[in-house]
């Protein structure tokens, strides 16, 4: 038996959308279950993200602290951000992001892991990408504002980074699938066997 995730489209006979903010929205839909029964299903649409775990020689993950008003929190994370156009390219996304965030550029970039995060309530796709071969970014440092303006920065090792997963200490979802993605992608086939950074992605297509 292969366990694989797989599309399915159940029908819908109706769809409204009562709320839409700056750059998601709430969608409600009148799904018909398998015993044709109709059901309300409300959830968040959104455009879809990439993350970066960059890895420098050291083996430290470059990290970002930053407040989230929702969990009421400032939580350690990997570089990240929305993709801003329908069919966006992540790997361009995920140099913007790196180089955004942390003024940082990296050589060498794989697919680490595809994620939903929450697909229970929200239909938010997330690419995680490693990248390796890190350097200061050329040109000057992007203008920060709102939350990013209280940014921390560190560079942490990635076993340090398990620990605190495990302990219940780092809670962010991109970076808790990406070190523990990391640490298995080391323990099975290695890092450069880790699909290619242009690699197909169902969830959000794109041009190559």
């Amino acid at each position: 038996m292969t366990i694989k995730d797989t599309a399915q489209a159940w029908e819908i006979r109706a769809t409204e959308t009562p709320f839409v903010g700056k750059k998601t929205s709430v969608r409600t839909d009148e799904v018909v279950m398998p015993d044709g029964s109709v059901v309300h299903r409300d959830y968040q649409v959104h455009p879809g993200s990439v993350a970066v775990l960059a890895l420098d020689d050291e083996d430290r993950v470059l990290l970002i602290k930053q407040y989230r008003h929702p969990v009421r929190q400032k939580l350690w994370e990997i570089p990240a951000g929305l993709l801003d156009v329908p069919g966006e390219n992540p790997l361009h996304a995920a140099q913007r992001e790196l180089y955004e965030e942390a003024h940082v550029k990296a050589e060498d970039w794989r697919v680490l892991t595809d994620v939903y995060t929450t697909p229970g309530g929200c239909d938010e796709a997330v690419r995680v990408f490693l990248a390796r071969g890190l350097s200061e970014a050329d040109g000057d440092r992007f203008a920060v504002e709102d939350e990013e303006a209280d940014m921390e920065h560190a560079r942490v090792p990635v076993d340090e980074l398990v620990r605190g997963v495990l302990a219940g200490e780092l809670h962010n979802n991109c970076l808790v699938v990406g070190v523990l993605s990391l640490v298995a992608a080391r323990g099975g086939e290695g890092l450069d066997a880790l699909r290619p950074a242009q690699a197909p992605w169902p969830a959000r297509p794109f041009e190559a």
